[in-house]
């Protein structure tokens, strides 16, 4: 990513309307290449699509918006064990910057994952992510988990679908009060409400 990206760290709070309608242009133009339902929980300004995130990691080059992570304490079952964690979503890197950025997105929240004081750091990709995350795993600062279900709640209610669905996805940690050897054993972790 280029040296020039200047990173604002803020809660959501923080965020004016204006914010939410220039991240939003930034999430559609972000995800609607990977299907033009990918884009959609961002029409109208709305610059979330599942849970909410509770912090941000905004970075901005002279072009706008050029990389985007949000952050979301709460806590999941992996296995039988209630785990605290900060989930990390909402990523998204502006496609003339592709294949440089979730490094220096979560180096740039770092600081404010140690602030929080969690065990571990918690996200989700598809498998086509797997080739750009475990580039970034070979740092050693995360580990990429296959083989693991999770079950979210969907968003929105919509009475002709159920509440919940399972995926197989690869699950990403990042230790950060503790090692990775703590990490529970499970073969499905309960998100218990919608993904980031």
């Amino acid at each position: 990513m280029s040296a020039n990206v200047q990173w604002k760290l803020c809660w959501e709070n923080e965020l004016e309307r204006s914010d939410h309608s220039e991240l939003s242009e930034f999430f559609k133009k972000t995800y609607g290449p990977t299907g033009a339902f990918n884009a959609k929980p961002f029409e109208g300004g709305r610059s979330w699509a599942g849970a909410r995130p509770e912090r941000r990691a905004i970075g901005y080059d002279s072009r706008g918006i050029a990389s985007h992570m949000g952050l979301l304490r709460r806590f999941i079952k992996v296995g039988e064990t209630d785990l605290a964690v900060a989930e990390l979503g909402l990523y998204g890197v502006r496609p003339d910057l592709e294949r440089m950025g979730i490094g220096h997105s979560v180096s740039a929240l770092f600081p404010t994952l140690q602030e929080l004081g969690v065990p571990f750091a918690f996200g989700t990709v598809r498998h086509a992510m797997r080739s750009h995350v475990e580039r970034y795993a070979r740092t050693g600062m995360l580990s990429v988990l296959t083989g693991v279900s999770v079950r979210s709640t969907l968003p929105d209610f919509h009475p002709y679908m159920p509440p919940t669905r399972t995926e197989d996805l690869l699950v990403l940690v990042i230790p950060i009060g503790r090692t990775m050897s703590e990490w529970p054993s499970g073969t499905l972790i309960e998100r218990n409400g919608p993904e980031l």
